[in-house]
């Protein structure tokens, strides 16, 4: 299961900042590891995205990466706004994915912050046989590029995972790197893991 905004926390926030510009743009990069809430993707992957931000608050974008057997490939919309230093998301996300790699994920995801507190729930369906329904609810704390978060899985899915990190721009790259300690349920292994990630990337403004 994929998809890196980097966390889908950054999915709504990001898209609740950026609904003002009204524009398209687009992101292209590397990553030295795909790992997403707390699970394992792929070694490292190339992605790039395109969005559309209407100057009411409404988004739709499109996001693809190499999961090494194939391809993930997201389409995701929805509405973002703020009030004062709060900021409030509700979208749609589907997961899609070539080369039977995985099935299909679709969900809806809830998005709230305040100051530099973020806080996630979506739910969604897994389209495995049977079909499973699944809940994910994270929290990040923000500060100066510096982030963590806590995230952990409901329902017919389980684990749980922490992650610390950073982000910064330099000379127009967007660089990233990331501790990700993830359990037992998720890492695969049988035993909790703990991954050192690397990032990469370059924002432009298609206006």
């Amino acid at each position: 299961m994929g998809r890196s905004r980097y966390l889908l926390v950054a999915l709504g926030l990001a898209a609740s900042s950026t609904a003002v510009a009204g524009d398209f743009s687009a992101n292209v990069g590397m990553m030295s590891d795909y790992i997403f809430r707390g699970i394992k993707q792929s070694d490292a992957s190339a992605y790039a995205g395109l969005d559309y931000a209407h100057d009411s608050g409404f988004y739709v974008g499109t996001w693809g990466a190499d999961v090494g057997q194939g391809m993930e490939y997201d389409l995701y919309a929805g509405y973002g706004g703020s009030v004062g230093d709060f900021t409030y998301g509700i979208g749609y996300t589907g997961y899609f994915y070539t080369d039977d790699f995985d099935e299909t994920y679709q969900e809806i995801n809830l998005t709230a912050g305040y100051g530099i507190f973020s806080l996630e729930y979506s739910f969604g369906t897994y389209d495995s046989s049977p079909e499973q329904d699944y809940g994910f609810v994270a929290g990040t704390v923000e500060y100066e590029g510096f982030y963590g978060t806590y995230g952990t899985f409901t329902q017919d899915f389980e684990g749980d995972y922490f992650e610390l990190g950073y982000g910064t721009e330099v000379s127009g790259f967007d660089l990233g790197a990331a501790i990700v300690l993830s359990d037992s349920d998720l890492s695969g292994t049988g035993s909790s893991e703990t991954a050192l990630t690397f990032s990469i990337g370059k924002s432009f403004d298609l206006r």
